[in-house]
């Protein structure tokens, strides 16, 4: 608390300010709630064309990397901390001997700019040092994007998809549902297109063709399992197929090519063919070509110029850099951002390299693999502590503002560059500023400044639609890829850890991963088959060898995974990541290298005879058995609407044992549609930031505990081999009326509120444990241990201050934000009116980027909730039990292709 508090802060009282968080090599608009100058809480900006006020998982954990613990606190020159004036006389006089040589011996590696502001003084610093080199390497950027544009265009284009416009999309292997740039914007429009309502029956139809089962292939109407060359001969033969010029295969024999073919050709200019970025860059090519014949340019697929500051080919400018290193061409390294110690491909030897370098200096949240070996390591600002600007993915640019000073002795990026340019006394906020007062040409600029960062975009900033010329593609390289008797190895990000930047984060780490559940490390990933004919089970720890290289990792037999194919998910393996995040997993970066960044053919594996325990929460609670994640095809509902109301019949009013609740004023309810969940797994991570949940590490896990109050169970529908789906629940606390845990608990902990909800009293609670017992669900949580954080300062200001930190022995459940609905209350209350509909939002329900969870009073028929509570598609969960629950879910539509299959 203040010791002469600010006359505007008022304790108990949030504020809220718009920025951006740089997440999926884009920006995303974001509003940050603070209490009392403390950052507790992220939401999507509503204004923001990349969220709609949404957000992803990696938004929404973004400020536990804020108070992180492990993060890096003070200047080091070697085993010395030194203050920011020390640093400064030491660079500037290191940098005297290479102005005199006109930048020569002066490099400066980046991540991908996307920032204008710091592209400006990267140009500036430039200007006066023309002998000095700018060099850019992401280990997980677009590379095969920018590369396939190269081949189709003859110059670096910038791809983005409007698919609210789109009736049928074609992903090959792009998991664009729940991961990678726009994904939360992608998510939105695709289940915009998606919602059947009433008499509307209409629906987009998705095909998905992918090696490895994601959220997006799970909700796919019809899914493909191909190995990773095939999916490249696949896109030959559909773009042969579409009529794409010069383009001829004549391999396209499998009875779905046809059905495919006509529902594309029959939507033409409102379809859409997304790639991912894993694969090579001639299938991104072709896609371009096959949008192009189908008339969707302009329409569902936008091309504009690139939205980084300068496009290059990263890996050539990466091994051109170690080569200058080895050389001793390099005399002062500055390496804003990154760990390519770490990340680089494994022949591109930077750690030995950077040896040579006289001075190197390196700017971190952390003190990483790459700190280790530099010189110098200067403290980076989070992006909530700084002053800066960046570009989303249709090229909108957001001003950050800090929302807290620098918790330590950090500086941004922007500060750090500026040493350069020598300008006394600049800040980040007087820096960016300047350069928007000379950028946005506005009249009268502090209007235009003040509008700017307060709504958290500029106006008209979205780069305007281009029309590139296509070239000819030569798809010789996809036809001739692959070996069928050799076993194919797949990189792939982590759809949490990212490429291992996030490592540090325990939320990310104990998240259950999409569709494996696995958490705190990653695996070897083969198929059912695979591992029989290999003679494995999971857990088995394997070594992989190729090219020269090893790495060791635990086998996880994964549904979905195509044959004699292995997935191995980057960012594990760290070795300077702070507690949470050193030793967890394995480093698959190691036999990662750069002619083969996420595919490479001739793996060899060779069981150790030892095994190694992977942490799992798909069996935890499971219920399985029943039909409890309905789905139906929306051809079905058209022909029979009360087809889940006849397989899922409601209880009639019968008198039971149970006490009837008359609830006269508010009775707070959820409905949640199955069709519209894609399994991002945001809605946990808001749960968990919001509600002030603790982890409970991995040996935790191993004995089937959790806290997440909110849990996304996971049911596979088909061939374990090659399942034809995947079904996505998100199961809170059901808030019962004839609520089973209420009625065993002896001491009253657990009791049911006169607005519909089922109250935990913390201080009652004894942990008998009855409750849990009662609960058919599977939805409380119980405190085995001390697992909230009570010592740690950086984590105390973490909290929400309007939810209680629960202490060890009590059951906690979800209460519905129940913090959001009285704060609600009260303000309805002192202005004498009626809470509004959508006023009260839950954290999950803000968050999910489909907006699968709708929230309200069901006493109140104009609520958005009390709708949906009479739709057709409603049922509740294990209504035969008669609990009579609160939350309801929409039934999962899906719209199959009625040819498909047919020769």
């Amino acid at each position: 608390p203040y010791v002469t508090p600010p006359e505007q802060a008022i304790p108990g009282v949030s504020k809220y300010y718009a920025t951006a968080a740089v997440v999926n090599g884009v920006a995303q608009g974001i509003v940050c709630e603070t209490h009392l100058g403390r950052p507790t809480k992220v939401e999507g900006n509503r204004a923001h064309p990349a969220s709609l006020g949404a957000t992803d998982v990696l938004s929404q954990a973004c400020v536990l990397d804020l108070y992180d613990p492990s993060r890096s606190k003070q200047i080091v020159h070697g085993d010395q901390t030194n203050s920011w004036d020390e640093f400064t006389l030491a660079f500037v006089d290191a940098l005297g001997p290479i102005r005199k040589a006109k930048g020569k011996g002066l490099t400066l590696l980046t991540e991908t700019v996307l920032s204008p502001t710091l592209a400006s003084q990267i140009a500036k610093a430039l200007a006066q040092l023309p002998e000095a080199k700018w060099r850019q390497y992401d280990p997980a950027g677009p590379h095969s994007a920018r590369a396939g544009s190269q081949i189709a265009f003859g110059r670096y284009v910038h791809t983005h998809y409007q698919l609210e416009h789109a009736e049928v999309v074609v992903s090959l292997d792009a998991d664009f549902l729940a991961t990678g740039p726009g994904s939360t914007r992608y998510a939105h429009d695709f289940a915009f297109g998606r919602r059947v309502r009433g008499s509307n029956t209409k629906m987009n139809r998705l095909y998905v063709a992918e090696t490895s089962l994601t959220s997006t292939g799970g909700k796919a109407d019809h899914r493909i399992q191909l190995r990773y060359p095939e999916i490249g001969r696949f896109a030959v033969d559909l773009a042969a197929a579409i009529g794409v010029p010069g383009i001829a295969s004549g391999q396209g024999t499998a009875k779905w090519m046809v059905p495919l073919v006509r529902d594309l050709m029959a939507h033409r200019g409102r379809s859409a063919i997304l790639v991912g970025e894993n694969q090579p860059p001639a299938v991104h090519a072709l896609a371009h070509a096959m949008n192009a014949a189908l008339g969707n340019v302009g329409q569902t697929v936008i091309y504009t110029d690139p939205i980084e500051a300068r496009p290059e080919d990263q890996i050539a400018a990466l091994r051109q850099l170690v080569g200058e290193m080895n050389a001793g061409e390099v005399k002062f390294l500055l390496i804003l951002g990154g760990n390519p110690v770490y990340n680089a491909p494994a022949d591109i030897d930077f750690a030995t390299a950077l040896g040579k370098v006289p001075v190197s200096v390196h700017t971190g949240l952390h003190v990483d693999e790459t700190s280790r070996l530099t010189h110098w390591h200067v403290p980076e600002s989070h992006f909530l502590e700084a002053w800066g600007d960046a570009r989303a993915y249709d090229g909108t640019i957001t001003i950050l503002q800090p929302m807290i000073e620098p918790l330590y002795y950090s500086h941004s990026q922007i500060e750090i560059l500026d040493l350069f340019l020598q300008i006394p006394n600049w800040n980040g906020h007087r820096i960016v500023q300047s350069y928007w007062k000379a950028a946005s040409k506005a009249s009268n600029f502090d209007q235009w400044w003040r509008k700017s960062v307060g709504s958290g975009l500029i106006d008209n900033s979205a780069l305007p639609a281009i029309t590139p010329q296509l070239k000819q593609i030569d798809t010789s390289s996809l036809l001739n890829a692959g070996n069928g008797q050799n076993l194919d190895l797949i990189f792939r990000t982590d759809p949490y850890i990212y490429d291992g930047r996030y490592a540090s984060n325990a939320w990310l780490q104990e998240l259950p991963k999409h569709i494996t559940k696995l958490t705190w490390d990653n695996a070897v990933h083969i198929s059912p088959r695979t591992a029989k004919r290999l003679k494995l089970e999971n857990q088995h720890v394997v070594e992989l060898k190729y090219g020269g290289r090893s790495v060791e990792g635990s086998v996880w037999i994964s549904p979905g995974q195509a044959d004699d194919t292995i997935t191995v998910h980057l960012g594990y393996g760290r070795r300077n990541a702070g507690k949470v995040g050193t030793g967890a997993g394995f480093d698959a970066y190691r036999i990662r290298t750069s002619n083969a960044l996420w595919y490479a053919n001739g793996v060899e594996v060779y069981p150790t005879g030892r095994t190694y325990p992977l942490a799992t929460a798909q069996m935890h609670k499971t219920m399985e058995g029943r039909d409890l994640a309905a789905s139906r095809t929306v051809e079905a509902y058209r022909n029979n609407p009360d087809l889940i109301q006849q397989s899922h019949p409601e209880p009639g009013a019968d008198e039971s044992l149970y006490p009837r609740w008359e609830e006269a004023g508010y009775s707070w309810g959820m409905s949640i549609d199955l069709t519209a969940c894609v399994n991002c797994g945001a809605c946990v991570i808001a749960c968990q930031a919001e509600n002030n949940i603790p982890v409970v590490g991995k040996a935790e896990q191993l004995f089937n505990r959790e806290m997440h109050w909110l849990r996304i169970d996971t049911y596979f529908v088909g061939d374990w081999n090659s399942p034809s789906e995947a079904l996505y629940q998100p199961v809170p606390c059901m808030q019962c009326e004839n609520a089973p845990c209420e009625v065993v608990c002896p001491v009253q902990a657990t009791v049911h509120s006169s607005d519909g909800l089922n109250d935990m009293i913390y201080n009652r609670c004894v942990g008998t444990r009855y409750c849990s017992n009662n609960c058919p669900y599977k939805v409380r949580r119980f405190n085995w241990k001390l697992y909230a954080d009570w010592y740690t300062e950086q984590l105390k200001m973490l909290e929400n201050p309007n939810v209680t930190v629960r202490s060890r022995g009590v059951m906690e459940k979800c209460t519905y934000c129940v913090q959001r609905i009285r704060e609600a209350e009260i303000h309805a209350q002192n202005e004498n009116r009626y809470v509004r509909d959508g006023e009260i939002q839950t954290a999950c329900q803000q968050v999910c980027p489909t907006q699968a969870i709708v929230f309200g009073d069901m006493n109140n028929s104009g609520t958005r909730v009390s709708r949906l509570k009479q739709e057709k598609l409603k049922y509740s969960l294990l209504a035969d039990l008669n609990t009579r629950p609160h939350t309801t879910y929409l039934a999962e539509l899906r719209n199959p292709n009625p040819d498909w299959g047919k020769a």
